[in-house]
């Protein structure tokens, strides 16, 4: 892959063998954001899990202090008072049934998460295939399938991220923007990886966090020390 003159000249400020300390990376990264917009701050955690086993999952949400500097588009699937509760909370789009032809005939996915209360869960199932591919189904474990849809909603505009192991065991979770401060950024990271560090499956022996990066939307990445996060 080829780098164009940016990051190139960005990459000669990482040392590609050091692991750096969290407030190190942290203030490391903001330096090599240079793009022309507000870059995502990404991390990347390669974890000992082997996804393969059941007992060896991770995937869960958290909130993070400073949110992710991203507005977050919130349908949440509800009936009678738990539509009314929805709307009244903030969801940017409420429905049931009708909703179904509009995102599975017409390709309507103008929102970020999706909510649902238990009762609907037979309605969503259907959108399966146009929602699980994309990440957008809803689910117990991270908080978007449940009765109370005011905290939901309030989490997810909060900045409430989701984290789940991908196909290669890595975790990919944003952490703010690079116009965050410092300690915005380092506070997040803490956040994040206290979660993760809670989610450890007791089936994964050995060395849980293998390796962390961190890295601005269109920059190189910084290689955090592991040893520090345990």
């Amino acid at each position: 892959m080829k780098h164009g003159k940016k990051y190139v000249e960005a990459a000669k400020a990482v040392d590609r063998a050091a692991l750096y300390d969290p407030e190190e990376a942290v203030a490391l990264v903001k330096k090599l954001a240079v793009a022309k917009f507000d870059e995502t701050i990404e991390v990347h955690i390669r974890t000992g899990c082997d996804g393969r086993h059941a007992d060896q999952q991770i995937r869960g949400a958290v909130v993070l202090p400073h949110g992710t500097g991203k507005t977050v588009r919130v349908l949440v699937f509800a009936k009678g008072a738990k539509a009314d509760e929805a709307q009244a909370a903030g969801a940017d789009f409420v429905g049931a049934e009708e909703l179904i032809p509009k995102i599975q005939n017409e390709g309507w996915l103008d929102f970020d998460v999706v909510v649902a209360t238990p009762d609907m869960m037979g309605v969503v199932g259907r959108l399966g295939r146009v929602l699980g591919p994309k990440g957008l189904m809803p689910n117990p474990k991270s908080g978007t399938v449940t009765m109370d849809v005011t905290k939901a909603i309030a989490d997810i505009k909060a900045g409430k991220v989701e984290y789940r192991l991908d196909k290669t065991n890595i975790i990919h979770v944003p952490i703010g923007k690079a116009s965050f401060t410092e300690e915005q950024l380092a506070d997040n990271f803490q956040t994040l990886i206290g979660a993760i560090n809670k989610a450890k499956p007791s089936a994964v022996k050995g060395q849980f966090l293998k390796s962390v990066t961190m890295a601005p939307t269109m920059g190189p990445g910084v290689k955090v020390n592991p040893v520090k996060l345990a």
